[in-house]
Parts: C-alpha cells; structure tokens; sequence
C-alpha cells in the first residue's frame, strides 16, 4: 500500500533493470510507459552450479572470478556444489579477499537448485567436456543469461540470444562474462523463461 501510494503521482520511476521494472509495474500497479530502466553493473549476481572437479572446469574459475570481481566492484557470485577442488576455491577467496563477493554453498539438494538460480542474473558453466549440459537450460528457465565454453553439444542447448559461448580459457571467458554484464541489464527476465519453454517440454520426452 506504501508503495501503491508513493508512486501514485509520479511522472516518471527509474529502476537499475529490467526485473526490477517488471516488479514495480506488478506492485506499484503503474502503467510500464511510466517506468525506465537505467542499467549499471551494482546488483549484478552470477551464479555458478557445478560438480568442483577439473572435468566442469573449476580450474578456470579461479582466475575468471577475480579477474571479473577486480573489474566490477558491484558484481556478487554464488557458486553451488562439492567437490576435490572446492579448497581450491576457498583459497581463491582467500588469496583475493573475496569473502563479501563470492557465496561458497557446497554441497546442494535439488530441492535448492531453483532457489539458488532466482538468486543470479547470469549463469556460468565452464565444462572442459559435455554431451549436452541440462543446468543451462535449468538457468534459463529460471530467467538466466546463460555463459558457456564452446564443448561437445553445447552450442545446441539454447539460441545465441540466450546463450553466450567461449572458448575454455580464462581470457575468452571473461570477454564472454563482460558482453553478458552489458547484455544482461536490457533483457527480461521473463521473456527468457518464456523462450526456453518453447524449445523444451517433458511432454515431448
């Protein structure tokens, strides 16, 4: 009611993306002609989910997430699963003083998966090797833009317009996050999850 009440006669709101102007349309029940979006990198949240072996690419994230963090201040991680090399994240949180910017979860029942996911707007798999790669399409239906190294059947999971591709070294990795960083503040959320519905259904398994 608060907000319902503040926003009433405004001329114009303002809002950093296009979630959060989806959400204050819904909310503050105003007209979406009378809501901009001025994006910028602060909120920003990339979300890992992996098995932490060096097969998924968990040594790539070690110099890919502080190298990211060093560039944009405002940019948060989570990152979800166990593994051998999850001390060798500890120690990169470590090393760079990442405690306040990268979330470690360990271990996660699926049951968490999707709660974890509506946490990001971007979603990172850094796989050395991989057949197809459902977490992609688990991160899009959740509204995610998804980055990938350029793998096995990986290019054929989702569309160039919701699935960004590098090659499996830090470099072209980071050249891929930094276009979904600028990419990811003008794109709806919903219309993401809309899209992978019409290119999956268990219906059709």
């Amino acid at each position: 009611k608060v907000l319902l009440w503040s926003l009433r006669c405004v001329d114009q709101v303002i809002c950093v993306s296009n979630t959060s102007r989806e959400n204050t349309v819904l909310r503050a029940q105003i007209p979406p002609s009378r809501v901009s979006v001025i994006p910028n990198a602060e909120g920003i949240t990339i979300v890992v989910i992996t098995r932490l072996v060096y097969r998924k690419g968990s040594d790539l994230f070690v110099d890919v997430i502080p190298e990211i963090c060093r560039r944009h201040p405002g940019i948060r991680w989570v990152v979800g699963g166990d593994g051998p090399r999850f001390s060798q994240m500890e120690q990169m949180v470590e090393k760079h003083n990442l405690f306040h910017r990268v979330k470690l979860l360990g271990a996660l029942k699926h049951s968490e998966v999707r709660g974890v996911l509506n946490q990001g707007q971007i979603f990172l798999n850094c796989s050395l090797t991989e057949a197809f790669c459902i977490a992609l399409i688990e991160a899009s239906s959740c509204g995610l833009l998804g980055v990938s190294t350029r793998v096995g059947g990986v290019p054929e999971v989702l569309p160039s317009s919701m699935l960004l591709l590098a090659e499996p070294e830090p470099n072209s990795i980071v050249d891929a996050l930094e276009e979904a960083i600028a990419k990811v503040p003008h794109m709806s959320p919903w219309e993401i999850h809309e899209n992978v519905r019409r290119f999956y259904s268990w219906d059709w398994v």
